[in-house]
């Protein structure tokens, strides 16, 4: 299997999203961090990934918004204890709360989905640079949304976050590239039949999207030797081929 020995934290995996990579990833013999402040879906997961008859996941029950900094960097000192090295890491959890005019964005809303979206992948992705680094190679990848670039009125915090995760994602790709070791890409799942799209847009017609099990394919190569040497780059599911 193409991903054995390899040790890949996934935030959000609880989620439509997080679980579809979480399962495609250890099919192909990786080792998954399972991070998610839901413990039952968590265990939903893991229960998904032990079916399949392949490496056992490792459940860590963490709320992204709430940690303070001392605990994503426990999380980070536990990862290199543990294993030594990280080889990847996906940024999945998302906060959308819904459709809102920032006239009328609440405050609490805004920073909470900042909070999530923005804070911290950016908090994750530095305290685990460390044990990024001492990997042969390494992939992080930050989930966005088709939408982001085009700023869609009411997207509010959501879209806010969006647009900037790109920009972190960016910066970071570029900061890193001269170590030739890490590399950080965008992902884009473009529209699938998700819990977030169900909650974005409740009158659609989802036998009409893509499952989310037809991400596999890209998710195997971000994290996969086929991506070696790529970085900085957009990844969008629609026109995705290998």
């Amino acid at each position: 299997m193409p991903l054995t020995n390899q040790v890949i934290l996934i935030t959000g995996a609880g989620g439509g999203l997080g679980s579809t990579a979480a399962l495609a990833l250890a099919k192909q013999g990786a080792q998954i961090i399972l991070l998610d402040k839901s413990i039952p879906k968590l265990e939903a997961v893991y229960d998904a990934i032990k079916v399949a008859n392949v490496p056992e996941p490792i459940m860590y029950p963490f709320d992204l918004a709430g940690a303070n900094e001392s605990e994503y960097q426990e999380l980070a000192d536990k990862i290199e204890e543990k294993y030594g090295a990280l080889q990847g890491v996906l940024h999945s959890a998302v906060e959308f709360i819904g459709y809102t005019p920032l006239a009328l964005q609440a405050t609490k809303d805004w920073g909470h989905t900042l909070n999530v979206n923005l804070n911290a992948p950016f908090l994750l992705s530095r305290v685990l640079l460390p044990v990024l680094q001492k990997s042969q190679t390494a992939s992080v990848v930050f989930t966005s949304d088709s939408s982001a670039r085009s700023a869609a009125a009411y997207s509010g915090a959501y879209g806010v976050s969006k647009i900037a995760l790109e920009g972190l994602a960016k910066i970071l790709a570029e900061e890193l590239e001269s170590f030739n070791k890490i590399r950080v890409n965008v992902f884009i799942p473009g529209p699938v039949d998700s819990p977030l799209r169900k909650r974005a847009y409740p009158a659609e017609d989802k036998s009409k999207l893509p499952k989310m099990e037809s991400l596999a394919a890209a998710y195997l190569y971000l994290f996969g030797s086929q991506s070696i040497g790529v970085t900085g780059q957009t990844i969008d599911a629609r026109t995705f081929h290998l």
